[in-house]
């Protein structure tokens, strides 16, 4: 059996569409996904009943972005998903699973692996037909991804060896519009950060915020620092996820680095040594001094259509800590994050920006940097050393 092809017109003025394959078990999942896609500008270019499918085509319909359930039969997502990248290195995969504990772990394994970016999917065919807010995040991140995708080139720096140092130094908006692919982009005029002199003290706290690509990217950054010297400073994260999936990567990445983590409960003190990981669907804010700073969740209304937002924890840590912050954006969505970076810089703290070509994404960490935000923008490779040294001081 072959993939289906979907027929598409696109418009001449448009330019090329992104290309999507759709491989699901459910045709009702299929026939509703692709239906939404298209409608909003995208090519499908194929569906697929399982993974063996999805595999089979991929040479023939020539995906930007492929859509892959976890649970299919005679293929699964989990079993594709390898068999894809080896086959297309490079090639945008976004998983798709129910909201369990199990297709958490599943998921988070699966961004390992080098899936993009996962989709949480409602229970049943009428949960799909019937949650609004679904439709409305699938077309967000396939425009995203899709946009990001034809922008700019997929490369990876080559990892630095030069230890940096800090000397001189959502989901997002809804757009109704088309998703074709934009016109290729002047080449960028040269980025200027916005040096502040180091402080003297070290820093009391260390502010973590990201999106897609993040879980990876916040997993390689905390490991690189180390847990000798993350044990100085009380690390805050706000990662874009659902309910359950916050609390699989928080205890995924305590077992990486060494490091009790566990997501933020309402009322706790803030430790040195500990991770606190913002749950899905709750802001993490915080009150208190810096000296006894506490952890303060709230269900108030999506910032920059996030909940947690990394805007909510940066403004909250500006009042509490002061210039005494350490802060990192890395890869995501939209532009959560600028202004409570704003907050922060404004204190005197440090903040530091992951560059474009390690982000899997540069929307959060592409806006703080426009914004004059940023002391310093890093590759991936390069914030682990540059962090690990703003927190243990100098001569470390």
């Amino acid at each position: 059996m072959a993939a289906s092809a979907a027929p598409s017109n696109p418009s001449p003025s448009a330019g090329p569409r992104i290309r999507v394959l759709v491989a699901d078990d459910s045709v009702v999942v299929r026939g509703l996904v692709s239906r939404w896609l298209e409608e909003a500008g995208c090519e499908i270019v194929g569906t697929a009943a399982n993974g063996r499918i999805a595999l089979d085509a991929l040479d023939r319909v020539q995906p930007d972005i492929v859509l892959l359930d976890i649970e299919m039969p005679e293929l699964d997502g989990t079993q594709a998903l390898p068999k894809m990248l080896a086959k297309r290195p490079g090639l945008q995969v976004v998983m798709m699973s129910t909201l369990t504990q199990r297709n958490a772990e599943i998921s988070l394994r699966c961004l390992a692996l080098g899936a993009i970016d996962y989709l949480p999917k409602p229970e049943g065919n009428r949960g799909v037909t019937t949650q609004a807010s679904f439709r409305e995040d699938l077309v967000q991140k396939i425009r995203m991804l899709g946009a990001d995708l034809r922008n700019r080139p997929r490369a990876r720096p080559a990892a630095h060896s030069e230890r940096p140092s800090l000397a001189g130094a959502a989901p997002v908006e809804r757009i109704a519009a088309p998703l074709s692919a934009p016109a290729p982009r002047p080449a960028p005029a040269a980025v200027s950060t916005r040096p502040r002199p180091l402080r003297v003290a070290a820093p009391r706290c260390l502010l973590v915020g990201a999106s897609t690509g993040g879980p990876r990217a916040v997993g390689e950054v905390l490991e690189s620092i180390g847990a000798a010297t993350l044990r100085r400073v009380p690390i805050l994260i706000v990662q874009h996820m659902p309910p359950v999936f916050t609390a699989v990567f928080a205890e995924h990445l305590g077992a990486r680095i060494g490091l009790p983590a566990a997501e933020a409960k309402h009322g706790e003190p803030v430790r040195p040594g500990v991770v606190y990981v913002a749950p899905g669907g709750r802001h993490m804010a915080l009150s208190g001094s810096a000296a006894e700073a506490v952890i303060q969740l709230n269900d108030g209304p999506p910032v920059n259509f996030c909940r947690p937002a990394v805007d909510v924890m940066f403004r909250a840590a500006a009042e509490v800590y002061g210039a005494a912050t350490l802060s990192v954006v890395l890869t995501g969505m939209g532009s959560d994050g600028t202004k409570g970076a704003q907050a922060l810089v404004d204190a005197g703290g440090v903040m530091l920006a992951q560059d474009e070509a390690s982000s899997t994404v540069w929307g959060m960490p592409g806006s703080l940097v426009r914004a004059g935000y940023a002391h310093d923008i890093l590759p991936l490779s390069g914030l682990g050393p540059a962090l690990r040294s703003a927190i243990a001081g100098p001569g470390h």
